[in-house]
């Protein structure tokens, strides 16, 4: 592994915190957080202006090619503006998986008259897109999504889309979605999947807010209660859906940064120091405290080296390896152990909420109620170990009973 830039990547890094730092207010602690005290709805009016910024900047999509819009630049490069980027006080991205998946999928698949609608906006953060995929019976395994678009048969050229969403990211502020949706049921699973984008204010979108502990509602449900989208709204070809959601998902390859918060381990020190431990003596000095900071101190530092060498891949123009997949798991499961721990040490003080323990404890609490969902979001956990086991393990494949078979046949 290589540790340290390279004299263009450090150049790069230069410019970029040069330019944070005549336009955002560097942070006063690392786990210091923007916005607090706002409500979502102006957070992501703030992510637009931030967005706009960076666009106006050429830092709002750096890996995106010039014909888009973008930098042109490199994953690494992606990376180091990431670590330049946390260091500052900025709003929190709600355009990840507009700018993340969903046009890069449609950039890929769709139309050149879809591309000069919808590329330019998005980038500069006027229109916000959720991606439709996951669905109650659908959600590590997309194909079996049961969300249908059937042709319209009375003259209009278009289809009909009827089914329901779930876990859908902003879908209550998007101006666009993503849909994946049955088209063929005859086909087998994977094979029967179309791709369309459909208007969120469109006649039939009902978007309902799943409230979750922390009283937030960052996902939705989605119903799509016959909305009908003209045939020019579909992105790629009729039953090739699962190419465009691929080609979504592997556009997530660049959210290998960011894992742990920084400064994670020494949170949990500075909280053993604070906190009394079972004879009114510091926690540190307890033994079976010691025995968890130290395995919270080796995943950090395990997740961050895993990090260092995907990141010396994409310096060397490779594709890093499907290891990665540990990192979810990992990192999901530290997180929420750093919550538990922060909890005990806390005591019944931890019962309180962050606006009369003070900002400090703001990020132990996202923590407490958001770490757990980590552990479901993009594959749960026994599905990434099955794709480890695999990919990595070299472990006899799942049985799969459900190859060839179509669709409608499935149960």
């Amino acid at each position: 592994m290589d540790f340290k830039d390279s004299t263009p990547e450090a150049a790069f890094r230069a410019k970029c915190r040069a330019w944070l730092e005549a336009n955002a207010e560097r942070k006063q602690r690392v786990d210091e957080l923007y916005g607090r005290g706002l409500g979502q709805a102006e957070m992501v009016e703030a992510s637009r202006a931030w967005q706009a910024c960076k666009a106006h900047a050429g830092f709002g999509a750096i890996t995106w090619d010039k014909a888009l819009g973008g930098l042109g630049g490199t994953p690494m490069q992606e990376m180091i503006y990431r670590e330049e980027e946390g260091q500052f006080l900025v709003p929190r991205n709600a355009f990840a998986v507009s700018l993340g998946m969903v046009i890069p999928a449609l950039a890929a698949h769709g139309s050149d008259a879809q591309r000069a609608r919808f590329v330019e906006p998005a980038l500069y953060g006027r229109e916000l897109w959720c991606q439709l995929l996951s669905e109650p019976d659908a959600g590590s395994d997309l194909g079996m999504v049961r969300t249908r678009a059937e042709r319209c048969t009375d003259g209009r050229d278009g289809w009909l889309l009827k089914g329901q969403k779930v876990w859908t990211t902003y879908a209550q502020f998007a101006d666009f979605g993503m849909v994946l949706a049955r088209t063929d049921p005859d086909k087998p699973k994977f094979d029967g999947l179309t791709c369309f984008y459909v208007d969120m204010h469109a006649a039939g979108v009902e978007v309902r807010p799943i409230r979750q502990a922390s009283g937030e509602a960052e996902f939705n449900e989605v119903f799509l209660n016959e909305v009908f989208v003209p045939d020019t709204q579909r992105i790629g070809e009729v039953c090739a859906g699962w190419k465009v959601t691929m080609t979504a998902l592997m556009s997530e390859r660049l959210s290998i940064g960011g894992v742990i918060p920084p400064g994670l381990w020494q949170r949990g020190l500075a909280l053993m120091r604070e906190a009394p431990g079972f004879d009114g003596a510091p926690a540190i000095e307890d033994g079976r405290m010691r025995e968890r900071l130290a395995e919270l101190y080796m995943n950090t530092q395990g997740l961050w080296l895993m990090q260092a060498r995907a990141l010396t891949a994409l310096g060397r123009g490779e594709a890093p390896g499907p290891e990665l997949s540990v990192a979810k798991i990992v990192g999901a499961r530290t997180l929420q152990d750093f919550a538990y721990l922060a909890f005990d040490l806390k005591g019944q003080q931890s019962m309180v909420t962050s606006e009369l323990l003070g900002d400090s404890w703001s990020n132990v609490e996202d923590l407490w109620f958001g770490a757990a969902g980590m552990r479901i979001a993009g594959g749960t956990d026994e599905i990434v170990k099955n794709s480890v086991g695999e990919r990595v393990l070299g472990l006899p494949g799942e049985p799969r009973t459900d190859k060839g078979i179509p669709f409608r046949e499935l149960s």
